[in-house]
């Protein structure tokens, strides 16, 4: 029998777009993973969620977010024989309603009449974002975004029992409650954290690796005793908030990072306070924001991560809480961001990673293209999904940084 919140969360949503393909997906249910270590007792085989929206929704064809993101990851993984009917779920679109748990009334009104009238007014964009560089009208502004927000509700709903659910459309960090920010329209972290917290759930941990400082969550939830976000991201970087000295009222850890980060740096940073962290807190649920902004390639920032950096900690988060609910984010090299969210997905269904690509799945990499490249694409960007280890020294400011954290850390309880 269907429980009283998946009805709520059911209610609060459309049904999904891909309706021919959805009804089959909807009478299957995914077969029990063999095995699981650690705090996964019993749990449901690890689900993808996307939705057809994100092939030839653009933001613009010179915005960052013009590359294909999610549609690579799904044809990688399918090419991969990774991606079955059974894993596959097709994300729905949040209603107003639905939003209006994290958003104001007249922002999605806005929103909505953005995308309907393919304009906004100097006073819609003064007041709430809408018709900028970064957040620009485009044809799908209300439905896409709706969409990511509708597959983060969807993965808190099907995580209601435990299990792991990869939602890469999702993680669009920057949202704020009645303002869009940094190319992200809605708050889908804050919204299925909300979700969460519906459920009844009272130890939530939020860990963001996206090269850009999570404003948005944090904002939302400063001084929240039954949350607890931790954040790795670029110093001096947009949107220059996240300092180390920010608490968020005891509710925040933020690790600001120099560029040049590392391998060896971000591991050093795992063992020292975000593994021992999760250790402490004991969550009942991780989300993970898993942007791919950090690696080398990104036109974004400045860090100097491998994507092993990513596969490396998603394999230990696997079994380290009932519920792990992992969100996409940042990711603005079309080779880097698809070959990451693929080999992300990868650890998440227990697949044996291939040393090269061949066939269909090398096709899909070599048949991308991005108005950023300049000369001929790299030949480990379309043959391989793991990138060479990018170690390196562990600098003393990110030593520094590790130590004062794990000061904080062994200090940390959600009573404040």
């Amino acid at each position: 029998m269907v429980s009283n919140v998946r009805r709520v969360m059911y209610a609060l949503v459309y049904r999904p777009q891909d309706k021919r393909k959805s009804a089959r997906k909807r009478g299957a249910s995914p077969s029990r993973s063999p095995e699981f270590t650690g705090k996964m007792k019993t749990m449901q085989a690890p689900v993808f969620i996307g939705s057809r929206i994100y092939r030839g929704s653009s933001y613009g064809a010179r915005h960052p977010l013009s590359i294909p993101r999610v549609p690579t990851a799904i044809d990688l993984s399918r090419a991969l024989g990774w991606l079955p009917d059974g894993r596959y779920r097709t994300s729905p679109r949040a209603r107003p309603r639905a939003l209006q748990a994290f958003h104001s009334e007249a922002y999605i009104a806005a929103l909505q009449k953005a995308e309907a009238d393919q304009a906004v007014t100097e006073r819609e964009q003064t007041e709430f974002g809408l018709g900028t560089l970064s957040n620009p009208v485009f044809g799908e502004m209300f439905r896409r975004p709706a969409t990511a927000a509708g597959g983060s509700l969807l993965g808190a709903s099907l995580l209601r029992d435990g299990g792991i659910v990869f939602n890469p459309g999702g993680g669009t960090h920057h949202g704020m409650a009645g303002r869009a920010a940094g190319f992200c329209y809605l708050n889908d972290p804050v919204l299925a954290l909300l979700a969460f917290r519906a459920q009844g759930l009272s130890r939530m941990l939020y860990l963001d690796i996206d090269a850009h400082h999570c404003d948005g969550v944090e904002a939302a939830f400063d001084g929240a005793r039954d949350i607890r976000m931790i954040s790795v991201h670029e110093t001096r970087r947009w949107p220059f908030t996240g300092a180390f000295g920010d608490r968020a009222a005891g509710a925040a850890l933020n690790l600001p990072v120099g560029k040049g980060f590392n391998d060896s740096e971000f591991t050093h940073l795992r063992d020292r306070v975000i593994l021992p962290a999760i250790e402490r807190l004991d969550p009942q649920v991780i989300v993970l924001q898993c942007g791919a902004d950090a690696v080398t390639e990104d036109p974004l920032a400045r860090l100097c991560l491998s994507n092993n950096a990513h596969f490396d900690l998603m394999a230990r988060l696997k079994t380290a809480a009932p519920r792990l609910l992992v969100l996409g984010g940042g990711g603005y090299n079309p080779w880097t961001v698809g070959r990451l969210w693929t080999g992300v997905w990868g650890v998440l269904s227990g697949q044996e990673m291939p040393d090269r690509l061949d066939g269909e799945a090398r096709e899909v990499l070599q048949g991308l293209d991005w108005v950023r490249q300049r000369g001929p694409v790299a030949s480990y960007l379309t043959q391989s999904l793991r990138d060479a280890p990018r170690d390196g020294p562990i600098r003393p400011e990110i030593d520094e940084l590790a130590d004062r954290a794990a000061e904080i850390v062994r200090d940390w309880t959600w009573s404040g």
